[in-house]
């Protein structure tokens, strides 16, 4: 459950910073389109760079929220620990474009 309460919050964030900068955001759960949409708005450097080093983990994520809704899916306890330590590292850039 971890996993998906991690995607639906930085997807919920992804919409609004997008919503902030041009008035409108997309009607998607896909957290990988929500980030590379903000990426193209943003044009920030450092963003760009959290996504592609970090592309399987937002796949991950993406994959995680779809699933928990249509079968059960579990995760380790490990896998959940470092999602959750991405999840701040994210929010820390987002915040960041948040005050632009």
């Amino acid at each position: 459950m971890v996993l998906f309460h991690v995607e639906q919050f930085l997807q919920l964030f992804l919409k609004h910073l997008l919503y902030k900068k041009i008035g409108d955001y997309p009607k998607t759960h896909s957290l990988v389109r929500l980030i590379k949409d903000t990426i193209r708005v943003y044009g920030i450097e450092e963003l760009k760079k959290l996504y592609t080093r970090n592309i399987e983990t937002f796949y991950l994520l993406e994959e995680a929220y779809i699933s928990s809704r249509y079968m059960p899916r579990s995760y380790d306890k490990e896998i959940a620990e470092r999602v959750l330590k991405f999840a701040k590292n994210v929010q820390e850039v987002l915040e960041c474009l948040e005050k632009n």
